[in-house]
């Protein structure tokens, strides 16, 4: 069976998440993420099996809509882990490290190249963690040199073990800048990837996990 949490049918279930009153026809991922109709199709016929999505099957009228969100999502929470991800350890010195980052990336012109999570990210939204650790998603293609600018731009320190800033190469190369926000000037994943990777980190991850689900809710921004 095709893995629904596999990198590019993730961007077919991302996307229903934030659409959930939308009637989705195949044809229109292809449209508009360049997903081919055999792949989407086959994703949809996992997700329809597994109770998570409904609609009609063929015909000119065909459609699919996303149902049973919560029970996806812990399934989805059961099967990914922020250490599925490559991760680069780096030290430095300055306690502005985390606007000095914003600030070179911008003077760069990487804004599209980057992206918080973990409580980085999550704490411009609910400022629920006092963690001066910022963890960095760099786009996966340009990996290699976007972090050696950063090394050298800013003066890290790689390290094997500790550290407070760590960059890393996305697991999820093609959909892990799907729905990125920007929040007081800072790039920062989905709502959706920053519930996915706190719910399995270690660190206070699941506490803020489950507090950041209760603002988006309260803000009427949840995807759930």
């Amino acid at each position: 069976m095709v893995s629904i949490f596999s990198d590019k049918a993730t961007i077919v279930i991302r996307t229903m998440l934030y659409t959930p009153d939308r009637k989705w026809v195949i044809r229109d991922f292809e449209k508009e993420f360049n997903i081919s109709c055999g792949r989407t199709a086959t994703v949809l016929g996992v997700l329809r099996k597994k109770g998570f999505v409904t609609g009609t099957r063929s015909g000119r009228l065909a459609y699919s809509m996303l149902i049973n969100k919560k029970e996806l999502i812990e399934e989805w929470n059961k099967f990914y882990n922020f250490d599925f991800n490559t991760t680069h350890l780096y030290y430095s010195p300055k306690k502005d490290i985390l606007e000095k980052l914003r600030e070179y990336l911008a003077k760069r012109r990487l804004f599209d190249k980057y992206a918080l999570t973990l409580h980085a990210g999550a704490n411009l939204i609910t400022n629920y963690v006092n963690i001066d650790s910022v963890y960095c998603y760099l786009d996966s293609e340009d990996f290699k040199e976007i972090s050696l600018d950063l090394r050298q731009g800013l003066d890290l320190k790689e390290l094997k073990t500790g550290g407070n800033i760590f960059l890393i190469k996305p697991y999820y190369k093609k959909s892990i800048f799907l729905n990125r926000q920007k929040i007081k000037g800072y790039s920062i994943v989905s709502n959706l990837q920053l519930y996915l990777d706190l719910y399995n980190f270690p660190q206070r991850g699941r506490e803020h996990a489950e507090y950041l689900l209760r603002v988006l809710k309260e803000k009427g921004e949840s995807f759930v």
